[in-house]
């Protein structure tokens, strides 16, 4: 930033830092600046997303925005409103290279990694409506396309700029991972408590494999045991996310086996059952309420604590993935697919 600034007063940072990650301004509305250095801070520091289209669900309590990033890739970042607060869910990918085949970006592919700046961007845009919906950010998820530890020294940079520039405590910041197992490691050692979701899905191999490709390279036991470091560095409690696929996963056995594995965990494990976002590409269904409430009270039974995740968005396709798969098709020509 100083660089950029060349000779102007060291305290010019400060006033753009703060209007940056503290007023949640655009170089535009810093009116504690000088006109001409407001209008060279918008040709320095251009925005790293180009709105294509947002979405609203949910009364107005979920946003689903859609950008464009450099090189023509999309990304999507959800907001979901709560009484008083809201949770921003942010992409660190364009696309995803893990080949879920549930996911709709999976079904897609890889296009590229976000850099810390895109990532924190999304953030940054996202608390910035919320203020303006009278609602405080109060936590980031790493949630949204791509898988966060495939691109981890990024996400952490990202993190460290949430944490210390946006204010957010980092309990308040959760990494998602399908199980990239050095990526836990290394989240291990690292200095800021966040929260670590592992989307599991099934508590076998075999099973795993089907539904999560990366099991392969990292199966259950190395998972599990990576999980347990991660848990005696930070003394943190980790979910695991399970994706309730109707006749796949949700069955008495799929049960027994993710309690005993959870088991493993106690009392530092907890288990978010979500039902399956429809996508296109995935032949099957969600499992229906009855009996996901059935599988949580079979798991509490066993000896594990469960909560179901309730679905934002679905009609505005909410699941990752879902709105720029859909936006391509109907008028945004696709850029040549990087391989992952």
């Amino acid at each position: 930033m100083a660089t950029l600034l060349g000779d102007q007063p060291r305290y010019r940072v400060d006033q753009i830092w703060k209007g940056l990650y503290e007023q949640l301004a655009p170089p535009a509305e810093m009116t504690n600046l000088p006109k001409a250095l407001r209008e060279g801070l918008e040709v320095m520091l251009p925005a790293a997303l180009t709105p294509i289209t947002e979405s609203v669900a949910d009364g107005g309590e979920t946003i689903k925005f859609l950008s464009q990033i450099d090189g023509g890739y999309q990304v999507e970042t959800v907001l979901m409103m709560y009484q008083g607060r809201a949770t921003v869910c942010v992409s660190s990918q364009a696309g995803c290279a893990m080949g879920c085949g549930f996911c709709a970006t999976g079904q897609a592919g890889f296009d590229r990694h976000l850099t810390a700046g895109e990532i924190v961007e999304q953030v940054v845009e996202a608390a910035a409506r919320a203020r303006r919906l009278e609602r405080r950010l109060s936590n980031v998820v790493f949630m949204g396309m791509g898988e966060p530890l495939a691109n981890e020294g990024p996400v952490w940079a990202a993190i460290e700029r949430i944490h210390g520039d946006i204010g957010l405590s980092a309990r308040h910041i959760t990494v998602s991972t399908v199980g990239v197992v050095p990526g836990i490691r290394k989240l291990a050692t690292r200095p800021l408590p966040v929260t670590l979701a592992v989307s599991l899905h099934a508590a076998n191999d075999a099973l795993r494999e089907t539904l999560v490709p990366l099991n392969r390279r990292y199966p259950i036991d190395m998972l599990v045991n990576a999980c347990q470091e991660f848990v005696s560095s930070h003394g943190r409690r980790l979910s695991f996310e399970w994706a309730m696929i109707d006749g796949v996963n949700d069955r008495p056995s799929d049960a027994a086996e993710l309690a005993a594995l959870c088991r493993r965990l106690q009392p530092s494990a907890h288990v978010n059952l979500i039902p399956l976002n429809p996508t296109p590409g995935w032949p099957t269904k969600a499992t229906p309420g009855p009996k996901v409430r059935e599988f949580r009270e079979r798991l509490e039974t066993l000896g594990a604590t469960a909560t179901v995740r309730r679905n934002r968005g679905t009609d505005i396709d909410a699941a990752c993935g879902q709105l720029a798969a859909r936006t391509r098709a109907e008028s945004v020509p696709a850029p040549t697919r990087r391989e992952a």
